[in-house]
């Protein structure tokens, strides 16, 4: 054979063994490392119209709700009132919580009663001259559906009302369905435990600063444990969640409040939410709430970073307005899995003039109890803090436990 025709056939024959090794290789990675199917996707429970809309039909409803109520849509979402309207439900009126149906009010301002403008709907103010819808303002109501976001955190005062809703329909034998939805810090139970002495709007039974529940399964405590007024108890459904577990990751699609903007400011609030019993300006004023703090009477030697609060969306007072801030920038954290003093013990100690510090009141009422000012100022550190509390959060665990729908 010439040497050119020998050439030839020793390199196809190179070839086809190579060809043939590089199959059987791709063969082998295929085989042993098989594509990992990502998690089926949360479905609210707004969502599962199929479950709750025979319910509804033929009913006059009433519905608890604010902007954070929404069937989520390919393409966006449809406000669950809407969508309630074009299934032929007959919704008679709307209950709107602190910061009202459409959300513009500050944390604090009294809501108005009023009209929907996009609906006709009377929207009837939870947060203005009553917090409890009265029996007339149920009379005409068949059943309540409540379908709010709530953020997991015991002075978010969502599950207030959840509560104060559940009382009325409970005197006034009207049905309530909770239309459920993840709570972004659900997966750890930590904070002070509300004393019962100190119970109020920011916290109306003796549970930790974060309490791991959705709404849902707080409502099912509620009425197990007798809670409710005079130990009544409502006619409760609850619509679950699919695809949910505590430890879920949720991105808030829709801000819960004016003032939490993002996941960032979630997992940081039930910490610098503390911040609002103080003088201390937490972000409320600039485009990162509860994700920073400062004040103009803080050390400013002991801290690199400042900024200045002014009137914004959600905040038309915001402390230390137009004054320049001292204090720290926690925009990069990460999500969170426990409740810190860290943060609100830096600024008791860089603050020059301690009597300025805590609104003590505020502060109470905030944290549940008076001690953890007490701790604060008497120099306790955070693990020191966080060690008082740990009796009054097993307890609760094991009442949770009986409550919880999701693993």
């Amino acid at each position: 054979m010439p040497i050119l025709s020998r050439i030839k056939s020793t390199v196809l024959l190179l070839f086809l063994v190579f060809s043939a090794c590089k199959g059987q290789q791709k063969e082998t990675i295929s085989a042993t490392e098989p594509e990992i199917a990502a998690p089926a996707p949360i479905k609210v429970a707004a969502n599962r119209t199929e479950v709750y809309l025979p319910i509804l039909q033929g009913k006059s409803v009433a519905v608890v709700a604010n902007p954070t109520s929404v069937i989520f849509k390919e393409n966006g979402h449809t406000h669950l009132v809407d969508s309630l309207l074009s299934s032929g439900v007959n919704v008679k009126q709307v209950f709107a919580p602190e910061h009202g149906f459409r959300g513009r009010a500050d944390a604090g301002e009294h809501v108005k009663d009023g009209v929907d403008t996009q609906t006709g709907l009377p929207i009837i103010s939870l947060y203005g001259k009553n917090r409890k819808p009265s029996a007339a303002q149920l009379s005409n109501s068949d059943v309540v559906v409540f379908d709010i976001q709530d953020v997991g955190v015991r002075f978010y005062t969502y599950i207030a009302t959840l509560q104060l809703v559940m009382d009325a329909c409970a005197e006034n034998n009207v049905p309530i369905i909770v239309l459920d939805r993840p709570n972004p810090n659900g997966h750890y139970v930590d904070g002070p435990t509300m004393m019962k002495e100190h119970t109020g709007y920011l916290g109306l039974n003796t549970i930790p600063l974060v309490y791991g529940m959705t709404m849902g399964e707080y409502a099912q405590m509620l009425n197990g444990e007798g809670w409710l007024e005079n130990g009544s108890k409502a006619d409760l459904t609850v619509i679950e969640l699919e695809n949910y577990t505590h430890e879920s990751e949720y991105h808030l699609p829709i801000r819960p409040s004016p003032n939490l903007p993002n996941d960032t400011s979630i997992t940081l609030y039930p910490s610098l939410g503390l911040f609002e019993g103080t003088n201390v300006n937490a972000g409320r004023g600039t485009e990162f709430q509860f994700q920073r703090y400062g004040a103009s009477f803080m050390d400013s030697t002991a801290y690199d970073f400042s900024y200045v609060p002014e009137p914004n969306f959600g905040s038309k007072y915001p402390k230390e307005e137009g004054k320049t801030c001292f204090g720290r920038d926690l925009s990069d954290t990460p999500r969170m899995n426990e409740v810190t003093m860290e943060w609100i013990i830096d600024a008791y100690n860089n603050t020059l003039d301690k009597s300025k510090f805590f609104l003590t009141e505020g502060f109470t009422k905030h944290a549940g109890t008076p001690l953890l000012q007490k701790q604060i100022e008497q120099g306790m550190t955070n693990a020191e803090i966080k060690a008082t509390w740990q009796a009054d959060l097993e307890n609760f665990k094991n009442i949770r436990a009986k409550y919880l729908i999701y693993d």
